[in-house]
């Protein structure tokens, strides 16, 4: 008589509940980014507080003491700074003001608590505690920044940013399951070269068409508006890729497949936004230089 056997988990089963999941995160993120306001404001503060437990949990599975606490709150303080600054008149002096003490306060503040445990910080500890800091701190904070852009712009941006990370990996999917040959790079084996451009040009097709919506919703001529958002999809789409490579090579140093197990089918909260961590802040960037074109105030 055979021994019987444990039959596998159905391939089905889990590309559906991948496909779910994906589709349920996507549709909070909608949501939340034409809600906008405080709701945003609290959505990337959770978000961002889950990434940054399991990003501490890479760093202790290397032996690392971060001042997790310490930097948790910070981060946290930072956001809502940051959303604090973009509200009320002149854009709330004050709140800008406590935005930009935050980062260099909180690094002293780290510091000094990794002096006073019993067993005195490193240099890994110091270096993972402010790289969290700025890596799920201060780069996503720059999410509620593009979001408040004033007259609209804001929502329009933020949607257009986000659909630009999306068509990056959904093109360098696509295109490099049939097209790949290339690796593109050791730490990420599954990516190559024909993928990476895939997802540059489709990020730049979704650019366009953002770039249309705002010069239509500025009232300024539509080819500067196709040639910012052919601009702004070529960045977004390295920036994506950046954060996406970065996270894989922690995760590499680490030995671990996936930052966690939050979301089914995924894996854990980094994996999921890893490549729109970097692209706010350089959207940002070059919005702030392309200002006076734009309207913005």
């Amino acid at each position: 008589m055979a021994s019987e056997q444990k039959p596998p988990t159905p391939r089905k089963a889990t590309s559906a509940a991948r496909l779910l999941s994906g589709w349920a995160v996507g549709g909070f993120g909608f949501v939340v980014v034409l809600l906008g306001g405080w709701w945003f404001t609290v959505a990337v503060g959770v978000i961002v507080h889950l990434g940054l437990l399991e990003f501490f949990r890479m760093a202790q599975f290397k032996g690392m003491r971060p001042a997790t606490k310490t930097t948790l709150v910070a981060v946290q303080l930072l956001l809502l700074a940051t959303m604090a600054a973009s509200t009320g008149p002149g854009g709330g002096w004050f709140a800008q003001d406590l935005a930009a003490a935050v980062l260099p306060v909180s690094g002293a503040v780290i510091c000094g608590w990794l002096l006073l445990q019993p067993v005195t910080g490193t240099i890994a500890d110091i270096a993972a505690s402010i790289f969290g800091l700025f890596y799920l701190g201060f780069l996503p904070s720059h999410w509620i920044r593009l979001r408040e852009l004033p007259d609209g712009l804001g929502l329009a941006l933020t949607l257009t940013a986000c659909f630009m990370v999306v068509a990056t990996d959904i093109g360098s999917y696509v295109i490099g399951r049939r097209l790949g040959r290339r690796p593109l790079s050791p730490i990420s084996p599954g990516k190559t070269v024909e993928g990476a451009i895939g997802g540059l040009v489709c990020a730049m097709g979704v650019g366009v068409i953002g770039g249309a919506t705002i010069a239509w919703q500025a009232r300024t001529p539509l080819l500067p508006g196709l040639l910012l958002g052919s601009l702004l999809g070529a960045v977004v789409a390295v920036m994506a890729l950046v954060g996406d490579l970065t996270e894989s090579m922690m995760k590499r140093d680490a030995g671990l497949k996936d930052s966690g197990d939050v979301i089914p089918g995924h894996g854990g909260i980094l994996d999921r936004i890893d490549s729109f961590l970097f692209a706010p802040a350089v959207v940002y960037a070059l919005v702030s230089l392309m200002g006076p074109w734009l309207g913005s105030r």
